[in-house]
């Protein structure tokens, strides 16, 4: 058995004129709403056995947020540019490519790639994963590179905590 959590990041700014896109900081809001998921969250499930998060900065960030608040060590968080991508074909492939040896991941990604996997790969449709919703689904397989339809266990959002 595999879990996979799914977490879109959190709100990030407009404000700044002249940066890249990749290197978009948090919000104050985004920060506050990765808090507090990832607070419920250490609450709520087994900690993840890796993290691997995007190279965008608002990715990046927000994986941080979880890693203090689950006690993951930041050290072993996995930063791969390959999930800096809105299609699900690298999510995808950095899934199918996660060591066996895990049975459990958290990935930390952008807007169309999750929403396209979620629903490709979970059981439940959803719409929309809103900023810093996070998306579990356990697939009932031993080798990651096995996964296909599975089992939608979880859906948060910061809205519902609010």
């Amino acid at each position: 058995m595999k879990t996979l959590y799914i977490v879109r990041h959190a709100k990030s700014s407009w404000l700044y004129d002249g940066i890249a896109d990749i290197d978009r900081p948090l919000k104050k809001r985004g920060i506050n709403d990765a808090h507090l998921l990832s607070k419920y969250l250490a609450k709520n499930i087994a900690k993840p056995d890796v993290f691997v998060t995007s190279s965008a900065n608002r990715a990046l960030h927000t994986s941080i947020i979880f890693c203090e608040n689950f006690g993951y060590p930041m050290a072993n968080l996995k930063i791969k540019r390959q999930l800096y991508s809105f299609s699900d074909g690298y999510l995808v492939k950095t899934i199918k490519a996660l060591d066996d040896n895990f049975d459990s991941a958290i990935i930390f990604s952008h807007d169309h790639g999750i929403n396209t996997f979620v629903n490709k790969y979970g059981n439940k449709p959803i719409a929309h994963v809103p900023t810093c919703g996070v998306i579990g689904i356990q697939f009932d397989t031993k080798h990651w590179k096995s996964i296909k339809k599975g089992k939608t266990i979880l859906i948060e959002t910061p809205k519902d905590h609010k």
